[in-house]
């Protein structure tokens, strides 16, 4: 009795059961609404691109030209900053110990040169005088012996040895006096001109190393390359600050109007010309918009790089960049920020006509 009436039953539940399973799933999924409606293209004839808000002297990330570690650092995020203000200082007292050193050396190398330039000192003429008076007296005191002698009629009265005596005593007197006037004469002429071309060289050198070492001194100091906004800080005193780093330690812009980088496609780069017209909307709001105004076209077809994170993006294609700019008091956003650009395109028919 089981048998006969409870099987087939059961069987036609499940038959009903597998009809109703394939229905339902038959059935078409609604799509998901999106997360924020996606912004209306404002053209009739237009490109669509992804556009990466930058500031007006692009993201300028500052580096240490020497590694050290940081000691100090006098700027906050969003600070602005003139050109040449420090944005961060590395250990530098090695180097102004190095320059102590230097500056001392100098001073030394230029008190040699004084010395030697002020030559002859007065104080040293006056000796140097009255030995060539003492010495022009001796010779003729000298010669006077010896006129004595030849003056005398009988030449045996005086020995042979003091003859020869007076003699080489008047020799003797005259070189002296003859050193004793040259070297009065070398002291009047002051230093010697090679001498002074030394010092002056040495003077020079030492005067070489100390500024070689302030420009040394000077690079512990990183400062700003432009005027502009601090838009990072990746640094905290303390830290080592690496000269060949990956990442900017500062990162810095001219925020006082904004840049739009815009990439199009390379299937779309025919339709674009220079000046076209373009508005850029915000990421999750299509309602805030800003018209755009074009900057410049970069003629170098790059790889893409700016990913949008659509499922049926492409990343093997290359893009054509263009800058727009708005003023960023129409609009707020920041530096990074991603933004749905359109830009007015001519039509298939236009660009054959051109």
């Amino acid at each position: 009795m089981i048998r006969k009436y409870l099987l087939p039953l059961l069987a036609c539940l499940g038959l009903l059961f597998g009809v109703y399973t394939v229905a339902v799933g038959a059935k078409p999924v609604p799509a998901a609404k999106p997360a924020a409606e996606p912004a209306l293209a404002p053209f009739e004839n237009t490109i669509a691109g992804a556009g990466i808000v930058e500031a007006r002297s692009q993201n300028i990330a500052v580096g240490a030209p020497v590694p050290g570690i940081v000691l100090e650092i006098p700027i906050a995020v969003g600070s602005r900053v003139k050109r040449g203000d420090p944005l961060f200082r590395v250990d530098d007292r090695e180097a102004r110990a190095e320059l102590t050193v230097r500056e001392t050396a100098l001073q030394s190398a230029r008190a040699d040169l004084a010395r030697l330039e002020s030559l002859p000192r007065a104080e040293d003429l006056p000796p140097a005088e009255a030995r060539v008076v003492a010495f022009q007296t001796a010779v003729d005191s000298s010669k006077n012996q010896l006129r004595l002698a030849e003056g005398l009629t009988d030449k045996s009265a005086m020995a042979v040895e003091e003859w020869d005596r007076r003699r080489f005593a008047v020799q003797t007197d005259e070189a002296r006096l003859a050193e004793s006037k040259a070297d009065l004469a070398k002291l009047r002429a002051g230093a010697w001109k090679p001498e002074l071309e030394v010092a002056r060289a040495a003077a020079a050198a030492a005067q070489a190393r100390v500024e070689a070492q302030q420009v040394a001194l000077e690079r512990l100091i990183v400062r700003a390359p432009v005027d502009g906004t601090v838009l990072q800080v990746d640094l905290r005193p303390g830290e080592y600050a690496p000269s060949a780093s990956t990442r900017p330690l500062v990162l810095l812009g001219d925020v006082d109007r904004m840049h739009v980088r815009v990439d199009i496609d390379e299937n779309d780069a025919w339709r674009f010309h220079p000046g076209a017209a373009a508005e850029a909307f915000v990421r999750g709001n299509r309602d805030l918009k800003v018209p755009l105004e074009f900057v410049r076209v970069e003629p170098y077809v790059i790889p893409k790089r700016s990913l949008t994170g659509e499922s049926t993006e492409r990343v093997d294609t290359r893009v054509l960049q263009v800058l727009y700019s708005f003023d960023p008091k129409v609009l707020t956003v920041y530096v990074g920020q991603q933004m749905d650009v359109f830009i007015e395109a001519a039509s298939r028919t236009e660009v054959a006509k051109q």
